[in-house]
C-alpha cells in the first residue's frame, strides 16, 4: 500500500558482544581502590590475593557460598576502571539500564566460561531448601539424555540480585525534573517517603507439570502482567500428538519479595503556587523494607513507562511512569544507624571532656537567634531526650520530652521549630490550621494495587489533596513540632492527647482496630488568643487550649516581646550583623554546626543513665518541696500551674537528658539541680512580669543568699551545709564560685553564718527568720 510508510530504521553503533567482553574483564580484573592504594610495607597473602584486592570476584565467592545475596555495581569503580581502559560502557549503562543489568546476569551465569565459582564448602537444606530441590532435579536429569532434560532458566537457579550503584557525582533530580527523555536511563530523584505499602510477594519465574507426560514446564515472567501457558509444549506429548493440559505448581515457582513505595517532592522542591507531586518507586529482592514512611532519601532507580491501569484500565493512550528502584541513600539516618566518621568521633569525644560541653550545645542551637537561652537549652534536652523504660508487666514509662513554646507573635517560634526539625534525624514540620485529626494520625483508604482497606500513613498537609494522616506516625522515634498549636480544632485535638502520654495512636476505622506507634517528641508552638501576652490571667485563657492538654506538656515556655532599651539595641545589632554578614556575631563559645550536633546526640542516646538512690532521696524532697511551695502560691493566688506527678516524671527526664549530654551512666545532684532550674525558669516566665521583675531585679548576691537561705531550709544537719552542696547548687543555677565567696564574705561580716577555718563547712548563726517563715507557710 502506497500510503502506508513504515517507521525509519535506526542503526545504533553498539557492539553488545564487545560489552559483554568489556564487563567480563571488568569484573575479573578490577582491583579495589582502597586496598589497591595500600602500603606497600602492608602483609598481604599472595595466595588469597584475588579475595583481598579484587572486588569483585570476592563478591561472587560469598555468593556461592551462600555468605550474600546482593551483588552491588558500583559506577564509580567502572568509570575509574574505564580511565585505564578508555571505554564508553559507563555512558550506555547509565542510558540502558535495563539490558545492561541482562547482560551481567549472562556475563557471570553462563555455563561455560561464566565468573560464577563453584562454592567453597558443601550447601546444605540449612543455606536454602531451594538448593536442595534444584540439586534433586539435577540428578534426576542426570538420568535422562541430552535431548529430553529439563531447561531450566537462569532466574530459577540464581541465588543473587544485582543493582547498580550511581556515580557519587551525580546530581538528584526533583519529581518534576524528570521527563520522557529519562525513559529507561539509571536516574537518582530525591523526596520524602510518604506510603510504603506491605511487602508482598511477586512472581518471577512460573512453575508447571503436565498432566499427560509430567513434564516441568517453566516460564519466565518479565512483566508486571502475562498470561500463563495452557498447552504442554514438551517433546514428549508433541510426539503422541497429545494436548498436555498445564498446571501450576506453586512448589515449583520462584517469587522475589515486593514492595510499592510513594515518594512525594520536598518543601523547597515545590514552586509556589502549585501542589508537590508524588512518584511509585517499586523495590523487589533485598531493596524492600529499606525505606520507612518520612526518610528523606535519594532513590535511584530505571525510570520506566507503562500502560496506565486502574479504573479506566482500557484507555491505552494514558501512560503511568515509575521507578525501579537500584539504590537507597538515606539523608537523614537514625542516631543508631548513622555512619561513626572518625574525624567527627574524636571531635565527639573531645568535646565530651568539655565541662562546658552542656553551654556549648545550647549556644550552638539556632544561633542566628538572639538570646533565649533557657530555652534553646531545654529544646537541647528535647533532643537528647530520657529513657524510655519497659516494666515487667508491659507497661511502658515515655522518656521522650514535650515542650510548649507560647507567647506573642515575632520572638522566632517558628524558625526554633524549624531548626529543630532540621537537626533532628526523622523530624516533621506541620501546622496547627494546616492538619486535621486524620492528618496528624492516620485514615483508613483502598490499596490499589491489592483493593484492600489499608491504613494509610501519608504525609500530604495540602487543601487540595485527601489528607492521608500521619504526621505524628512519621515522626516516630522523632520529632514533631507542630506551629500554630492553638489554631487547631477541639476534634482534632483529641487525637494529640493518647500520643503525649502513651505515645500510641488508637485507630478503629473501617472494619480495622490496631494502635501504631507514635514514639515521638512534640514540640509545639502557640500564640496568644487576642494578639499580645495578657499575664494577668492563666495560660489556658491566653493560648485557647485546655488545661488537661497542657498538663501533658514537660515544659511551658513564655516568650513575651517586651519593650526594654538596652535589650532592644542588642537584639538590633545581632538581628543587622546576620542581615549583613549572613552568620551570627562572634560569640565566647565554639558554635557547632549541624552535622556534629547530630553525631553528638547519637552518642548520647547510646546511654542508659540510672538514678542512685542518694539522689532518688534527693528528688522526693525537691518535689514535696515543689508541692508545698505551690499550695503557699495557690493561697496568694499566684499561680498558673499545677504541679503533679507529671512533674516528677518531667524532672526525672530532664536529668536523665543531661546525664547523657555528659556522656555518663549515672544521674548526679547537679542534673537534678539544674531540671529543676529550667521547670523554676518555665514558671516564673508564667507570671506577671510586674511581679516576676520585682523578684528577679536584684544583685547575684541576693540571689544566691536565696538560694543558700532555701538549702538551709531544706537540710536535716542542724543548721549546716557542706560548701561543696552550696557550691554544685550556685554554679548549676547559672553564678560563678567568685560570686559566691562574695556572698557568703558579706553575710559572714553581719553575723549571718559561718565559714570554718578548712572552708568546708558553712553553719548558720541566726535562724529566727526561718521559724517567721515556717509560721506563715503553716498559717497559709
Amino acid at each position: 500500500m502506497a500510503g502506508v510508510q513504515a517507521f525509519r530504521t535506526v542503526k545504533i553503533n553498539v557492539n553488545y558482544e564487545q560489552d559483554k567482553k568489556d564487563i567480563k574483564l571488568f569484573l575479573e580484573t578490577f582491583q579495589s581502590r582502597n586496598v589497591a592504594s595500600q602500603d606497600e610495607s602492608m602483609d598481604i597473602d599472595v595466595e588469597n590475593d584475588d579475595f583481598n584486592s579484587y572486588k569483585y570476584k570476592r563478591q561472587l565467592q560469598a555468593i556461592a557460598n551462600r555468605e550474600q545475596d546482593i551483588l552491588v555495581i558500583d559506577l564509580d569503580d567502572i568509570a575509574a576502571w574505564e580511565d585505564r581502559a578508555e571505554g564508553g560502557l559507563l555512558h550506555r549503562i547509565q542510558e540502558n539500564t535495563r539490558r545492561y543489568i541482562k547482560m551481567f546476569y549472562d556475563v557471570i551465569d553462563k555455563k561455560t566460561n561464566g565468573l560464577m565459582p563453584a562454592p567453597e564448602r558443601e550447601i546444605n537444606f540449612e543455606d536454602d531448601v531451594i538448593d536442595v530441590i534444584m540439586q534433586h532435579r539435577r540428578d534426576k536429569d542426570n538420568q535422562r539424555s541430552e535431548a529430553d532434560r529439563t531447561s531450566f532458566p537462569p532466574s530459577l537457579t540464581r541465588r543473587y540480585t544485582l543493582y547498580f550503584k550511581p556515580l557519587s557525582s551525580d546530581k538528584p533530580y526533583s519529581i518534576r525534573g524528570v521527563n520522557g527523555s529519562c525513559v529507561g536511563h539509571l536516574v537518582t530523584i530525591q523526596g520524602i517517603i510518604t506510603r510504603v505499602s506491605d511487602v508482598k510477594p511477586f512472581l518471577m519465574v512460573a512453575g508447571f507439570s503436565c498432566e499427560m507426560c509430567g513434564e516441568e514446564v517453566f516460564e519466565e515472567v518479565t512483566r508486571k502482567t502475562y498470561m500463563p501457558r495452557i498447552e504442554c509444549p514438551s517433546e514428549s506429548c508433541k510426539t503422541n500428538n497429545v494436548k498436555g493440559k498445564l498446571y501450576m505448581q506453586t512448589r515449583s515457582c520462584k517469587f522475589v519479595p515486593f514492595q510499592e513505595v510513594k515518594m512525594q517532592e520536598l518543601t523547597e522542591q515545590v514552586p509556589i503556587g502549585h501542589i508537590p507531586r508524588a512518584m511509585t518507586i517499586l523495590l523487589y529482592g533485598p531493596m524492600t523494607r529499606s525505606i520507612s514512611p518520612g526518610d528523606v532519601v535519594n532513590v535511584s532507580g530505571i525510570f520506566q513507562a507503562t500502560p496506565h491501569s486502574g479504573y479506566k484500565g482500557g484507555n491505552t493512550l494514558l501512560t503511568d511512569v515509575y521507578l525501579e528502584g537500584q539504590y537507597v541513600h538515606q539523608l537523614k539516618k537514625q542516631y543508631d544507624k548513622m555512619e561513626k566518621i572518625p574525624e567527627i568521633q574524636e571531635k565527639v569525644q573531645r568535646l565530651a571532656k568539655d565541662p562546658e560541653v552542656y553551654t556549648k550545645l545550647s549556644r550552638s542551637i539556632a544561633p542566628e537567634i538572639y538570646g533565649h537561652e533557657d530555652v534553646k537549652k531545654a529544646l537541647l534536652l528535647l533532643l537528647v531526650g530520657g529513657v524510655t523504660k519497659t516494666m515487667g508487666d508491659g507497661m511502658k514509662i515515655r522518656g521522650d520530652l514535650n515542650i510548649c513554646l507560647m507567647g506573642d507573635p515575632g520572638v522566632a517560634k517558628s524558625q526554633l521549630l524549624k531548626y529543630i526539625c532540621k537537626v533532628a534525624p526523622r523530624g516533621v514540620y506541620t501546622t496547627g490550621r494546616g492538619s486535621s485529626g486524620v492528618g496528624l494520625t492516620a485514615s483508613v483508604e483502598r490499596d490499589p494495587i491489592t483493593n484492600e482497606m489499608i491504613l494509610a500513613i501519608a504525609y500530604t498537609f495540602n487543601l487540595f489533596e485527601m489528607l492521608e494522616g500521619g504526621a505524628l506516625v512519621l515522626a516516630d522515634n522523632g520529632i514533631c513540632c507542630i506551629d500554630e498549636f492553638d489554631k487547631m480544632e477541639d476534634t482534632d485535638r483529641s487525637s494529640i492527647h493518647e500520643v503525649m502520654e502513651q505515645q500510641t495512636i488508637s485507630i478503629s476505622k473501617a472494619g480495622i482496630t490496631t494502635t501504631l506507634n507514635a514514639r515521638t517528641s512534640i514540640l509545639a508552638a502557640a500564640n496568644p488568643l487576642y494578639g499580645r501576652y495578657n499575664p494577668k490571667v492563666s495560660p489556658s485563657h491566653n493560648i485557647n487550649l485546655p488545661a488537661a492538654l497542657l498538663s501533658r506538656f514537660d515544659i511551658l515556655f513564655l516568650i513575651l516581646d517586651r519593650p526594654d532599651m538596652d535589650e532592644d539595641a542588642r537584639l538590633a545589632h545581632h538581628v543587622a550583623h546576620v542581615h549583613m554578614h549572613g552568620k551570627q556575631p562572634r560569640m565566647n563559645t565554639e558554635v557547632l554546626d549541624a552535622n556534629t550536633i547530630r553525631h553528638y546526640i547519637a552518642e548520647a542516646r547510646s546511654k542508659r543513665p540510672v538514678i542512685p538512690e542518694e539522689i532518688a532521696e534527693h528528688i522526693v524532697e525537691m518535689y514535696c518541696e515543689t508541692r508545698r511551695d505551690q499550695k503557699v502560691a495557690e493561697a496568694r493566688k499566684k499561680e498558673f500551674t499545677y504541679t503533679s506527678a507529671r512533674t516528677l516524671l518531667a524532672v526525672i527526664r530532664l536529668s536523665q537528658a543531661l546525664a547523657r549530654i555528659r556522656l555518663e551512666d549515672e544521674v548526679k545532684k547537679s542534673d537534678i539541680d539544674e531540671a529543676l532550674r529550667l521547670l523554676l525558669v518555665s514558671k516564673e516566665s508564667l507570671n506577671d512580669p510586674a511581679d516576676r521583675d520585682a523578684r528577679t531585679d536584684r544583685s547575684p548576691i541576693s540571689a544566691i543568699y536565696d538560694i543558700i537561705i532555701t538549702m538551709f531550709r531544706k537540710s536535716r544537719t542542724n543548721g549546716t551545709l557542706k560548701y561543696i552542696d552550696i557550691k554544685e547548687r550556685v554554679i548549676a543555677q547559672g553564678f560563678t564560685e567568685d560570686q559566691l565567696k562574695e556572698c557568703i564574705n558579706v553575710y559572714e561580716r553581719v553575723c549571718v553564718w559561718a565559714l570554718n577555718n578548712e572552708q568546708t563547712v558553712l553553719s548558720l548563726l541566726q535562724d529566727d527568720q526561718f521559724e517567721d517563715d515556717k509560721s506563715e507557710n503553716e498559717e497559709l
